[in-house]
């Protein structure tokens, strides 16, 4: 059963590897390069596009779990060992993807607004969300 369900578009990441395209579009009329250069690159970019597309938030009756695009990249955490959940702002340093931050690993698609989940031996985890009070209730509600 699912208790909470939100997919964000991740537009931060789509317009930068929009903008990666277009740098490598006007290197490759810039500097001639062998003919399987290009179309891998762009490979490259799509593949990307595509895994890192979207992000989805569920809370399942036992379990939180989030994904990327069609869920290759998939992590989920028991609901017993979150300890809470604050509503947090990450900066532009911390960037976008997946990544160690200062106060932990980061999941992020678009946006600065993030929920800041509570693990066990003081653990966090930060999830990018553009809802994040709903999701912050969400988690809250579904702890046992």
């Amino acid at each position: 059963m699912i208790r909470y369900e939100h997919t964000q578009r991740g537009t931060v990441v789509l317009a930068a590897l929009l903008i990666g395209v277009a740098i490598c579009s006007a290197l490759a009329t810039l500097a001639p390069a062998p003919p399987f250069v290009v179309p891998m690159v762009f490979g490259v970019f799509v593949v990307c596009a595509y895994m890192f597309s979207s992000l989805t938030i569920q809370i399942t009756g036992r379990t939180l779990c989030w994904y990327f695009g069609p869920g290759l990249f998939r992590k989920k955490i028991l609901l017993s060992d979150i300890r809470g959940a604050e509503i947090a702002r990450t900066r532009l340093t911390h960037g976008w993807g997946i990544h160690r931050t200062t106060r932990g690993w980061l999941y992020n698609v678009s946006g600065f607004d993030a929920v800041a989940v509570r693990l066990d031996a003081g653990k966090e985890i930060l999830l990018g969300t553009d809802e994040p009070e709903r999701l912050r209730a969400a988690i809250l509600r579904a702890l046992p």
